[in-house]
């Protein structure tokens, strides 16, 4: 085993033992909300996530700095993280970035900055209109 398999295997194992605490932490600052939105919406377009891929394989996203640009100059995602921070990071509050034209990917025009739960309600509402 090479010295990386093993500082890997350590840290794999630190994160099992320590319930991931060090991420989660991380992941409630700006910058690892944007890494971690950043990183679902590549998997989402690049087939990782399977479940959904038929919605989102293929379709165009945007470069992570310009990502990070339009969330850091976004008054919208400072209030609703500012929110979520207040109640205590309760998942329903928790900024997500929504397309507006479910038919486009992530790119400037066709994004905003909606609650975890607005986004799971308008998903609810297109899933619905399609089986009308």
């Amino acid at each position: 085993m090479t010295q990386r398999e093993k500082d890997n295997a350590y840290r794999r194992e630190y994160r099992k033992r320590t319930c991931n605490a060090a991420t989660k932490k991380y992941e409630k600052t700006i910058n690892g909300l944007l890494m971690r939105k950043y990183r679902n919406m590549k998997s989402r377009v690049t087939g990782i996530q399977k479940q959904k891929s038929h919605l989102y394989e293929g379709k165009s996203l945007l470069d992570k700095e310009l990502f990070y640009d339009w969330a850091l100059g976004s008054a919208d995602f400072h209030k609703l993280h500012e929110d979520w921070v207040n109640s205590d990071y309760d998942r329903k509050l928790c900024p997500t970035v929504d397309r507006i034209d479910s038919s486009k990917g992530y790119v400037i025009g066709n994004m905003e900055w909606v609650t975890h739960s607005e986004n799971s309600r308008r998903g609810n509402l297109s899933r619905l209109k399609k089986n009308d």
